[in-house]
């Protein structure tokens, strides 16, 4: 096989046997780790981005537990301790790699699932910067702009508004108004998204979906991910059809509003 295979369709299985663990970290650490300078090719010479601790209780040996502690001056800001939550019971799952020559390979299959989220003694500060993310996003840099142009151009209906307006005021009664339902919502960033919906429930603890959907103005599909990954479904009770945020973001929202 010539190495032009990786372009036409072929599939490198060389580390198909490869166990790789699967990760899900908050919105700052990832972000941590992308502001990290690019590695030397050589293995001596790349930095570490965390160092993860496996402990054994021989009571329990099938109670593993992993902690991971962030290095690197880029994490100065940041949480440095982190709990790793593992789960056994998941989809099996692969991971791929495509270069910029368009060459794909596969690099291992999942081993372990793993939910990243910081230490107690953490959530005071992890708290801080959900707290300054919010503070960030609810700012709104509005500009005013002049039209020179003052023969309507600009002012044409846009795409999808013709035939809902119309000049005749004998039509006016046939205007037939756009639904809120379809309406076109333009996603968030996620971490954006998840400071405004933290600054929610602090304002109260329980939400339906259509109160939330009204409030950040986002597809509802995606506001599910979103409320899957914080909150519990209530299915019956008083708080029935409602959703709050899980016991370990509840305990963080407690201590923001607390301050």
């Amino acid at each position: 096989m010539d190495e032009d295979h990786g372009h036409d369709g072929f599939l490198d299985m060389g580390k198909a046997d490869r166990s790789v663990w699967l990760m899900k970290c908050p919105v700052v650490v990832a972000k941590s780790w992308k502001n990290q300078p690019a590695s030397s090719s050589s293995s001596s010479d790349s930095q570490p981005l965390a160092k993860v601790v496996f402990s054994l209780d021989p009571l329990k040996p099938d109670e593993p537990q992993f902690t991971m502690e962030m290095v690197g001056s880029e994490t100065e800001r940041i949480p440095k301790s982190y709990t790793l939550n593992m789960f056994k019971d998941f989809v099996p799952m692969c991971v791929f790699s495509e270069t910029s020559q368009g060459a794909v390979a596969m690099e291992g299959k999942v081993e372990h699932k793993f939910d990243m989220k910081p230490h107690e003694e953490n959530m005071e500060e992890y708290g801080r910067l959900c707290r300054e993310r919010t503070n960030k996003s609810m700012i709104k840099n509005r500009q005013i702009q002049v039209i020179d142009n003052d023969r309507g151009v600009h002012m044409r209906p846009m795409p999808g508004m013709v035939g809902l307006i119309s000049s005749n005021p004998k039509d006016k009664k046939k205007t037939m108004p756009v639904k809120q339902s379809d309406v076109k919502r333009t996603r968030r960033d996620r971490g954006e998204l998840e400071d405004i919906m933290f600054k929610l429930f602090e304002r109260q603890p329980n939400w339906t979906l259509k109160q939330l959907v009204q409030e950040t103005d986002q597809p509802a599909q995606f506001l599910k991910e979103i409320l899957n990954e914080l909150c519990v479904y209530n299915k019956r009770g008083a708080n029935q059809g409602t959703y709050e945020l899980k016991p370990e973001y509840k305990k963080s929202a407690e201590d923001t509003a607390d301050e």
